[in-house]
This record gives C-alpha cells, sequence and structure tokens, in this order.
C-alpha cells in the first residue's frame, strides 16, 4: 500500500483534472519549487501513485450516443478471475469506465456507444465474451446530471 503525504496528495488532486499542467504551475499550485515538484512527481510515477495520462473526451466531441451503465456478476471472485476480467476489460475503449464493487455486483462498468444498436454489438460481442462473466445487467442513461470536474472533485 503507498504511503501518500498532503503535497503528495495534492499534486495527485492537481493532475487528476490537468495531466497536462506544467510543471511550474503544478510546483506553484501544491507550494513547492518546480525541482522539488518534478521529483515527486517521478516519484509518483516510479512508485506506481501515478500509472499513466489521459485524455478526458467532452462527451459533446463524441457525437450524441448512448450511455450504459453495466452491472457484471462474474461466476467466480478469485484473484485469478478478477485478474483476467480487468485485463480483459482494459483492451476495449468502449468501456470507458470499469469499478470493483461490494454488493450483488462484482463490477459497474460504464460503456458508450453511437445507438442502442451499437450497444447490442457491445454486449454480444464484447461484454459477452469478457472471461468469467456469469451475468450482465444493463442500464441506459437518460442525461448527464453532474459530471466530476476540477472545481467539483470526482
Amino acid at each position: 500500500m503507498l504511503t501518500l503525504d498532503a503535497i503528495d496528495r495534492k499534486i495527485i488532486g492537481q493532475l487528476r483534472f490537468n495531466g497536462r499542467m506544467p510543471n511550474n504551475e503544478l510546483a506553484q499550485a501544491v507550494g513547492l519549487s518546480a525541482s522539488a515538484c518534478l521529483r515527486r512527481v517521478k516519484l509518483l510515477e516510479a512508485r506506481g501513485a501515478i500509472r499513466g495520462y489521459a485524455a478526458i473526451i467532452s462527451e459533446s466531441a463524441t457525437e450524441d450516443g448512448v450511455v450504459a451503465i453495466v452491472r457484471i456478476t462474474l461466476d467466480k471472485q478469485t484473484e485469478d478471475y478478477l485478474n483476467r476480467f480487468e485485463q480483459a476489460v482494459r483492451m476495449h475503449p468502449e468501456i470507458v469506465e470499469c469499478f470493483l464493487m461490494t454488493g450483488d455486483a462484482d463490477y459497474i462498468l460504464r460503456a458508450t456507444a453511437a445507438t442502442t444498436a451499437a450497444y447490442e454489438q457491445i454486449h454480444k460481442e464484447i461484454l459477452s465474451r469478457l472471461p468469467g462473466v456469469a451475468r450482465i445487467h444493463s442500464s441506459f442513461a437518460i442525461r448527464s446530471v453532474l459530471v466530476a470536474s476540477p472545481d467539483r472533485p470526482a
């Protein structure tokens, strides 16, 4: 388990919403010199606290489409089953988010598609073929009400 201090958490908080923030701005935002901030970021990357950087694409930039919230139950909850499932999920850009859960579903996914017919293909060709899947329960979002932003952390 990683031990993060207050400055590490500030760095991660800033980068979570702007992974392209220049180091000098990041340093100023967290109260460090530029060189000390860069060392901290490199250490966070090396320790796996920062696993990568990604672009968060506006849904309006990807056309109107459907968002499916998908609950997945696996045949078994062994470490091997969980690892195989998680590795497979990462291979499909249609699956935008994936959370390991407590409760009645093992995972909750957010998948996007242009149409419900396109989602049907995702269901048939991707979700149902993921390793260890016993049950799939999909719900479609009607509209977005609240989205995480730099002003409102996730």
